[in-house]
């Protein structure tokens, strides 16, 4: 079973730059406090870090 993490959107993309606001559709977040559950994967932690102003890890799984 792969290591999966829950990730949460907790601000608003506007009056942000438009490569975050790409970030957060790559992550499949477009509005405020969805979730998602995601592969813990090197590219889905660099995309987190990019933002971590607008995502926060809820949980760890796996």
């Amino acid at each position: 079973m792969a290591k999966t993490i829950v990730v949460k959107q907790i601000g608003s993309p506007i009056r942000r730059p438009e490569i975050q606001r790409k970030t957060l559709i790559g992550l499949g977040l477009n509005k405020m406090h969805k979730t998602r559950e995601l592969e813990d994967t090197p590219a889905i932690r660099g995309m987190i870090r990019k933002i971590p102003h607008l995502v926060e890890i809820v949980e760890e799984r796996g």
